[in-house]
């Protein structure tokens, strides 16, 4: 496949993806936890990069750019999802940490300073996978798309 083929197929999983979080955000009504933002911030890199990739094909770092960004929502998407399996913790300013010991006033901080939307809950999920799971995997066969297009010659 020609290399700015491959470069748009990437750009545009990556605006596919965020365009689909901004879905469920503002028109299916599912508020962002603090950890599905972080998922965001790589797709707008990796679509700028796209951008730039298309723009100067022969700025040869700029795929492998676009990977290290892919791979990036892959690895925090991947973390998220094993916070809401609770496979492992998550942040405690975004989880629901332990509350044992906490005298009145340390609890009452804690439930002052809580998110609205919890990183350990799962509020969609299609065939068992949540969100953050179906960014982990499909973000994960972008930095094969990106790395295809910065083998491409």
């Amino acid at each position: 496949m020609m290399k700015k083929t491959l470069i748009l197929i990437a750009t545009a999983g990556s605006a596919a993806l965020l365009l689909s979080a901004w879905g469920f955000q503002y028109i299916g009504g599912l508020a962002p936890c603090k950890m599905c933002i972080w998922q965001r911030y790589p797709h707008g890199a990796a679509i700028i990069l796209g951008l730039l990739a298309f723009a100067f094909p022969g700025v040869r770092p700029l795929p492998l750019l676009g990977a290290l960004a892919a791979a990036t929502t892959a690895g925090v998407g991947f973390y998220h999802a094993g916070v809401e399996q609770g496979w492992w913790e998550g942040p405690s300013t975004c989880t629901s940490g332990d509350i044992g010991g906490l005298s009145a006033e340390e609890l009452m901080k804690q439930i002052m300073s809580a998110p609205l939307v919890r990183c350990d809950e799962i509020p969609w999920q299609m065939f068992g996978i949540s969100m953050a799971g179906w960014n982990a995997l499909l973000s994960a066969g972008l930095v094969l798309v990106w790395i295809a297009a910065w083998r491409a010659r």
